[in-house]
């Protein structure tokens, strides 16, 4: 799985079947089931208890087979509906704070989340959900467009007001969390967009009734920027720290990622189609190997806007590993930068259970996890958690960190098992 597509100053203008794979692959209807009670559509990207509230919009000047406009992607039929005609680039480039990758972008994605939808069960757990879900959402989308050899940046700094009047976003209820410049063309965007007119659009009510979750809205005002300089100043502040070695008190362990020749070789689209979340798991072992080319493919860094090329990651990597061959049982910590293991502490633990940017720094990074583990015929599961019993179970190392994403991999039970 490439860190991004495409190649700087190379052009890569998406056409519109381009985009429709890119669309399926992240955030298409890619299997069904029936129950008595009615049919679950399942997407291609995993989401906290399977309820998708993250919208995807696109933002494009002229495209081949697609006429300039502001759009909304509808999963249920596969379609896109123009909230507004011509092309608002430079509105998402002004509010990105001149953001370099949307300078060129042809086509620029914007996600968001309609909170109720997760809410309902969540409760105000649900903005954290928010980036977990938009997170494995944009893991598809960096591998769907490597494999079309388009360019994408993940950019997440950018004045939240002037993105959610743009798209006509009820703020009360919904919240923007990610950009996407998409693909690459030789001309600058735009000066100026036509001017934003503000739009009500009609949808369809989600439930009789909604209850409303305060902190939710609390949460994304207090990490809400304000103005292009603003954004500008946020992101001189992003993550430059170089990834050096730090001192090991624990056995190191380092990992064995094969050669790109021995992985297999299943292409996106099929991976992603045979990706679930597993919910019963073998309690046979995966090799050291797997386990090295999951750690190795999930961590080779992530185009965006919080991240410098080269800085340190804003996540460390913890593994509590039960049966892996060749590899002691215990709880471990990922060095990336020595492609290392460091053994904290030995035994069985089977029974023991800068906001924006780390937080889907470790959804996307969860996301790849999910893609590599059924790569390799796997299986993987986020999971929710008591956030202090985690940092505690990895403490010392872990004292005074958050946790961020929770993910089980391994082999998946047989149904007679």
């Amino acid at each position: 799985m490439s860190a991004g597509g495409g190649q700087d100053g190379v052009a890569s203008i998406p056409k519109l079947e381009t985009l429709a794979e890119i669309f399926y692959l992240s955030a298409g209807i890619t299997r069904r089931r029936k129950y008595p009670g009615g049919e679950i559509l399942f997407r291609a990207a995993a989401c906290t208890g399977a309820l998708y509230h993250i919208d995807l919009y696109l933002v494009c000047g002229d495209l081949q087979d697609l006429a300039a406009g502001v759009y909304h992607f509808g999963p249920h039929d596969f379609a896109l509906r123009r909230l507004r005609a011509g092309d608002h680039r430079a509105a998402l480039g002004h509010a990105s704070g001149r953001e370099p990758a949307t300078a060129h972008a042809p086509a620029i994605l914007v996600y968001a989340s309609t909170y109720w939808r997760n809410s309902w069960k969540y409760q105000s757990r649900a903005y954290r959900h928010c980036y977990w879900d938009n997170g494995t959402i944009l893991a598809n989308l960096l591998a769907a467009a490597a494999a079309h050899n388009v360019t994408a940046r993940v950019v997440v700094g950018f004045v939240d007001a002037e993105v959610s009047r743009l798209l006509g976003l009820d703020t009360e209820r919904e919240g923007a969390l990610a950009l996407v410049p998409l693909g690459y063309g030789p001309a600058l965007l735009p000066d100026a967009s036509p001017e934003v007119e503000p739009i009500t659009l009609e949808t369809v009510p989600l439930s009789k009734q909604e209850i409303d979750y305060p902190a939710i809205r609390k949460m994304h005002e207090a990490s809400s920027l304000e103005s292009a300089e603003e954004v500008a100043a946020w992101r001189e502040r992003k993550s430059k720290k170089p990834a050096v070695s730090g001192r090991s008190e624990g056995r190191i362990v380092p990992i064995r990622p094969a050669a790109d020749d021995e992985i297999p070789h299943d292409t996106i689209e099929d991976v992603i189609l045979r990706r679930g979340s597993t919910r019963r798991f073998s309690r046979e072992s995966i090799t050291f190997e797997q386990l090295s080319i999951m750690l190795y493919r999930a961590t080779r860094g992530i185009p965006a806007d919080f991240l410098e090329r080269d800085a340190a990651p804003l996540n460390d990597l913890y593994l509590v590993v039960n049966a892996v061959d060749g590899l002691p049982s215990g709880a471990y910590v990922f060095h990336r930068n020595r492609l290392a293991l460091e053994l904290l502490k030995e035994g069985d633990f089977r029974r023991e259970a800068g906001h924006l940017g780390a937080q889907i720094e470790a959804a996307i990074t969860g996301g790849k996890l999910y893609l590599s583990a059924y790569a390799q015929r796997l299986g993987a599961s986020g999971l929710t958690f008591f956030d202090d019993d985690v940092t505690e179970f990895f403490s010392p190392h872990a004292k005074g960190k958050s946790v961020m994403f929770l993910i089980a991999l391994g082999k998946s039970a047989k149904r007679s098992e």
